[in-house]
């Protein structure tokens, strides 16, 4: 059987690492780099190159070559080379085709089956377009792992006592929080956060502003236009980024930059670190919120921490290390490498799903990995509302069942509407899939008994599926990339539950009264139609007017203007007519026995 890979396919840089006697191994590259930068560019002459060779030739062929594609995962991006068009998939896959390729010179034989790495914070339609990019690149992708889950489980094999740790991933394009607990050969994920669209790119963005304002103030020129100019600012802002992690001020010389009214301007400026971390405060501040959430989730306190890791090239930055020395009290561990631990960790999980015997230290047995979903899934019920299934942290894999019926008479078909996020309505989270089951058997509404279940795997993508347990009939979806959910919308579900918390409460109290108000007119109603001459005159006046009330009250009320007044006074209303009404209702169950 053939060695399984384990790929940490990164933003900036990605990475390939396998188990040899025990141990896991980094593949080097075919310079002997231990990390691979995730660029991909085209060449004039029709050549593809990837990594190294791709960066090298960047300026001089900015708008042919692609970088940080992973942003793009799981959204309808794409680019146009030579009248082809690259989805992000694509350039994943080309990216993982030269770590296949050099991990076989490596190992000296074919390798097809592998271990990806994704952020935890990935949805299932990025990590289905992440799966699809593995098998455009020839592997066979027998996992896809959380990018925090997989250093925490490099991190294990050494450090194998019971302790809860915390796996703060800031890498050059996602920003991940996991809570995890270590101990007994086991590793579970208690709960993760994050923010998809946070990352060492948008420290190296603010660099690349600054160069650009001190070029409009030095020399009254804007380099944006100069696409050759850009990319240099861009790499000198990578560096300089480096650089401030060890020295207090480092240099920006560009020479021969760009051209203003005829004549060459040679640019050079001195950033300071306390510069720096003047101009990328919020986004280190950024973090914070993620930690607290994800502890909050965990149900734990920072005392409760045993270690914390720190994973991903950008938490080498002073700034960002203190901000979680200031979060949790605790200073960060450095027994991990951040760039390779994420690989080293799948190789793992690829050993031990293809066989292999390795062991936390101090852990009987082989590994076990419980991973977590990282966001709610519902899907869309009466009224507009999203009824959870699925609540967000749940371990993978999830099996999970409801029933539910239909909200019209004699209703031959319904959709099942797939939602994810954190809202609780409908509307303000984010439509991953849609599908319909037909062939109901005809009944009045409420009989039918519709199942509907989620099925998560270990991979943590999803399958829908809804059967009629009358007919038997059954349909299901499985969502794939056709469904988008962008970065910038994944990351804004949490923070909009958040943020309007206490309104949606109003709203779904506004959506469960306002049915239970037609409910009860209806049962009123019926009543008076059915045992009305068994009411006096002045019981059967009382009941009109108190249904005339409540019908009014809710017509008015819109769920999305409602207030508290609103819907204390719909409250009041019910109360009077179910008082009003107990006894025709009372006469008319004893009719019906």
């Amino acid at each position: 059987m053939g060695k399984t890979i384990g790929i940490d396919l990164g933003t900036t840089n990605s990475c390939v690492c396998v188990v040899e006697g025990g141990r896991p191994t980094i593949i080097p590259n075919e310079k002997g780099g231990r990390t691979t930068p995730s660029v991909v560019a085209f060449t004039t002459s029709g050549e593809r190159l990837v990594g190294d060779a791709a960066v090298r030739q960047a300026a001089v062929n900015s708008s042919r070559t692609i970088s940080s594609v992973k942003r793009h995962m799981g959204t309808d991006w794409h680019t146009v080379i030579d009248g082809k068009k690259y989805t992000p998939q694509e350039i994943s896959a080309m990216i993982l085709r030269k770590l296949r390729q050099d991990a076989e010179n490596y190992l000296g034989e074919p390798v097809t089956d592998a271990v990806i790495t994704v952020p935890a914070y990935f949805n299932d339609i990025q990590r289905q377009a992440t799966k699809d990019a593995g098998r455009i690149a020839g592997l066979n992708v027998q996992r896809i792992i959380n990018e925090p889950t997989s250093a925490a489980l490099a991190y294990g094999l050494d450090n194998g006592a019971a302790q809860k740790v915390m796996v703060y991933d800031l890498g050059g394009g996602t920003f991940d929080v996991s809570i995890i607990e270590i101990g007994d050969g086991v590793i579970e994920v208690l709960a993760t956060n994050g923010d998809n669209h946070l990352g060492g790119d948008d420290f190296d963005a603010r660099i690349v502003n600054y160069v650009l304002n001190e070029l409009q103030r030095q020399h009254h020129v804007d380099a944006k236009k100069d696409p050759s100019a850009m990319q240099r600012i861009k790499e000198a802002a990578e560096q300089a980024k480096k650089e401030l992690s060890s020295t207090e001020q480092t240099s920006i010389n560009l020479p021969y930059l760009t051209q203003n009214r005829g004549e060459m301007v040679h640019f050079e400026c001195t950033i300071t670190r306390t510069k720096f971390n003047e101009l990328t405060r919020d986004l280190v501040d950024r973090t914070a919120i993620p930690v607290q959430n994800a502890l909050n989730d965990a149900g734990i306190a920072p005392s409760e921490l045993g270690k914390v890791l720190l994973v991903g090239g950008s938490t080498r930055i002073p700034a960002v290390q203190e901000k979680v020395r200031a979060i949790t009290g605790i200073t960060p561990s450095r027994n991990i490498n951040p760039d390779e631990c994420v690989a080293q960790g799948a190789a793992v999980q690829g050993d031990t799903l293809s066989g292999g015997t390795m062991e936390l230290a101090g852990g009987g047995g082989s590994i076990l990995l419980l991973d977590v979903t990282p966001l709610s899934l519902s899907i869309e019920t009466v009224g507009g509302v999203a009824t959870r299934l699925v609540e967000r942290n749940s371990t993978l894999p999830v099996h999970y069942s409801q029933v539910f019926s239909t909200a019209a008479p004699y209703q031959r078909s319904v959709e099942i509407h797939v939602l994810q996020g954190e809202r609780p309505m409908a509307r303000d989270n984010k439509t991953i899939g849609k599908f319909k089951l037909d062939g109901i058997k005809k009944a009045p509404a409420g009989v039918p008994q519709i199942e509907v279940t989620f099925d998560i795997d270990v991979n943590g993508i999803l399958k829908v599926s809804a059967k009629d347990l009358d007919t038997g009939k059954a349909q299901s979806i499985t969502i794939t990339a056709n469904e988008k959910m962008s970065d910038a919308e994944i990351e804004q579900a949490i923070r909009d539950a958040e943020m309007y918390a206490s309104q949606d409460q109003l709203r779904r109290d506004m959506m469960e009264i306002n049915n239970e108000g037609q409910q009860l007119l209806m049962k009123a109603e019926n009543a008076v139609s059915k045992v009305g001459k068994k009411l006096d005159k002045e019981e059967k006046k009382l009941i009109k007017s108190d249904c005339a009330a409540l019908r009014k009250l809710l017509s008015k009320a819109k769920p999305e203007k409602m207030t508290e007044t609103e819907l204390s006074e719909i409250r009041q209303a019910m109360q009077r007519l179910e008082s009003s009404s107990a006894n025709a209702c009372a006469l008319a169950e004893q009719e019906n026995t």
